[in-house]
């Protein structure tokens, strides 16, 4: 037989432990996010691939947030986290700091999510877009990757939350 486990046997490092412990060197930038929701899921996929950070542009919400923090279980306190208003700034800032930039979206050309292993190593800052629009094309422009997720059915998008936790983990596996 295989037990599940209770939530007190996960052996979980506490908040204070989580906020010390080296990151992986991903970042990640939401770009004119809706859904408050969606801002919540971020904060808590984030906390569980031990991201760096996260930096809310335009007109992203930010904590404290009764419907962020619904999704976000408290994430918003362990995850490092900044508003910015200008996306472009921000990314010619990390860009500075040897940051690659990888936009997700579907474009002309694009590296599919099952290249991502045989990107360079290095700081990678992870801009995920409008639930609408997607990615600015600016930022887009400004990028040194986009990132596509491989799709087979008949919609060929997912919500922006679900596409965080999958394109997360793959970056985050490359440091493990």
């Amino acid at each position: 037989m295989n037990r599940k486990l209770k939530l007190w046997e996960l052996d979980r490092v506490s908040e204070e432990e989580f906020k010390q412990q080296e990151k992986f060197p991903v970042i990640v930038i939401l770009d004119s996010i809706r859904s408050l929701n969606n801002i919540g899921s971020f904060f808590r996929t984030a906390d569980a691939f031990n991201v760096e950070k996260i930096y809310l542009c335009g007109i992203t919400a930010t904590p404290p947030h009764r419907d962020i923090q619904k999704t976000a279980l408290g994430a918003t306190e362990s995850v490092e986290w900044e508003h910015r208003t200008n996306i472009i700034e921000l990314i010619e800032e990390l860009k500075k700091e040897n940051v690659k930039i990888c936009s997700i979206e579907q474009a002309e050309k694009t590296t599919f999510l099952q290249d991502v292993p045989n990107l360079p190593k290095g700081k990678y800052a992870l801009i995920f877009g409008n639930e609408v629009d997607g990615v600015d094309q600016e930022a887009i422009d400004h990028s040194d990757y986009i990132i596509e997720i491989p799709q087979f059915g008949t919609k060929h998008s997912l919500n922006v939350s679900v596409c965080a936790g999958v394109v997360m983990w793959e970056f985050t596996k490359r440091e493990i």
